[in-house]
């Protein structure tokens, strides 16, 4: 009889013991750190990450110093307001268009590509620019460029997001517009303090149409 009650102790003994070991496996998994592979993204999106970045970047170059360019032209606080409304009112009225194009296209990143240098050339044309209208036209042409590429880009993107991981993979090019926003901002400033404006405007030209021929090349079946 002693002996039942001893073999039946120690199974309570270490019943009690699995579950005391459970329970703090539990509560340790919601405080695992994140496996490593949830931040190792497919191909196609590093591609769109990295020509994305660039083009993120020409754009911030130019961004905090911009009114020191409408002044050079001869414009003044009125006139850098007014072409950026230039700027956006273009982009507003065509991203409604290229938003449908978009969903009607099976090729979708050709669209980014056409994007992308648009915002090329438009960069580039700041380097005729002299004045206000010519200036408004440069706003316009770039309004253009990003309002065409911005819905193809999203919906690229997006195609290649992994279902567990969409916050995340969105997240990393939400902290690649910050970064570029901040090293554009630094490296812009540089550039126009030592070369002035013309060197600034033709890197940001390259940088925008490079990212589009990139992407062009690469075979359909990637992005």
């Amino acid at each position: 009889m002693n002996l039942e009650e001893d073999e039946r102790l120690a199974h309570d003994i270490q019943l009690k013991g699995r579950l005391r070991k459970r329970n703090h496996l539990r509560y340790l998994s919601y405080f695992q750190v994140p496996r490593i592979d949830k931040f190792i993204f497919k191909k196609p999106l590093h591609i769109l990450l990295l020509t994305n970045g660039m083009i993120l970047l020409a754009s911030a170059m130019l961004g905090p110093i911009y009114a020191l360019f409408v002044d050079q032209v001869g414009g003044d606080l009125l006139d850098a307001s007014l072409a950026g409304a230039a700027f956006s009112l273009a982009a507003g009225f065509t991203v409604l268009i290229s938003g449908k194009i978009t969903d009607r296209v099976k090729e979708q990143e050709l669209i980014l590509v056409f994007g992308y240098i648009i915002m090329g050339l438009g960069f580039l044309f700041y380097l005729l620019v002299s004045s206000m209208w010519t200036l408004l036209l440069a706003q316009i042409i770039i309004g253009f460029g990003e309002a065409i590429y911005v819905p193809a880009f999203d919906a690229v993107y997006s195609k290649h997001l992994d279902d567990d991981n969409i916050g995340s993979q969105w997240g990393a090019w939400e902290s690649m517009n910050y970064f570029t926003a901040a090293a554009g901002a630094v490296v812009g400033g540089a550039i126009v303090t030592k070369f002035g404006f013309d060197p600034l405007f033709l890197i940001m030209g390259v940088l925008s149409v490079a990212s589009g021929v990139y992407i062009y090349r690469l075979p359909r079946k990637v992005l």
